[in-house]
């Protein structure tokens, strides 16, 4: 049997480089991407097949495609990991702060998967989303990352009735808190949009703490690739997995806490109980 082949994308730290290193210990042949030349030199001396990918660059998309083709002559596991997170006030940040969301989060995740899907077809592969709990419980100051997230989830409900013909299974993952540079990343993302000409400059606070709520008592990113490689090896697989802490909770909370119930708990955990 050739060693199968897993690609994995957003792999300079957190999440994706732990899901390379367990992918890689597990004996698959890990292409990882990032986009930074420093990165890109770290993960090439760790072993990896490392790949400049920005996945916003749909000729670099294809690019990569292409390469697997030459090279790898197949795929066994996409994962679909790289993705961004700004956090503010919906109205602050507008359409330009959703489109920005969606192309990467969203509209990425389909370009790379139908470039990708002749390889996956090949191997009888897995397609592996990683969504969010965000995606399910929706919460103030977070809407367009929400939104997104609850995009990918309805995205991955379809593709895995579409992409079953083919052999090619689908997994959607939806991450708690998981330990990584995403609060920080989010953080500077929230500061750059808080102006105080903002109507809501005044919850300035409630913005900042929504922006590190990803990193409250999180589970460690090296924890979270471990169990998402044992869902990968299980048979049958699982359609949804939830990983970390607040994964299996929060979705709880939103389907049977009354709305009026959660909007005051919502409001009071990020300082939106006031009047302006």
């Amino acid at each position: 049997m050739p060693t199968p082949i897993a690609l994995i994308t957003g792999c300079s730290s957190g999440i994706g480089r732990a899901l390379a290193n367990t992918f890689k210990a597990a004996g698959y042949d890990v292409w990882a991407t990032a986009r930074k030349a420093q990165d890109l030199a770290t993960l090439e001396a760790a072993g990896f097949v490392a790949v400049a990918l920005d996945v916003n660059d749909r000729n670099a998309v294809a690019d990569l495609a292409g390469r697997l083709e030459r090279e790898a002559g197949g795929l066994d596991v996409l994962v679909n990991n790289a993705g961004y997170g700004a956090m503010g006030p919906l109205l602050d940040g507008g359409v330009e702060a959703l489109r920005k969301q969606f192309d990467t989060n969203v509209f990425a995740l389909v370009d790379l998967t139908r470039a990708c899907f002749p390889l996956l077809r090949q191997r009888r592969g897995l397609v592996v989303n990683i969504g969010s709990v965000s995606g399910v419980l929706v919460t103030p100051f977070a809407g367009a990352y929400c939104a997104s997230k609850a995009a990918v989830h309805a995205l991955s409900d379809a593709l895995r009735l579409e992409l079953a013909p083919f052999g090619i299974e689908l997994m959607e993952v939806q991450p708690g808190a998981i330990a990584s540079s995403f609060g920080a990343n989010a953080t500077r993302e929230a500061e750059a949009l808080i102006a105080e000409g903002s109507p809501w400059w005044p919850l300035r606070e409630g913005i900042r703490a929504r922006a590190r709520a990803s990193q409250d008592n999180p589970t460690s990113a090296e924890a979270f690739a471990r169990r998402l490689l044992v869902a990968v090896q299980r048979k049958p697989r699982p359609a949804l997995v939830r990983i970390g802490n607040g994964s299996r909770a929060l979705p709880l909370l939103a389907r049977w806490v009354p709305r009026s119930l959660l909007d005051r708990v919502l409001k009071k955990r990020f300082g939106l109980g006031v009047s302006l």
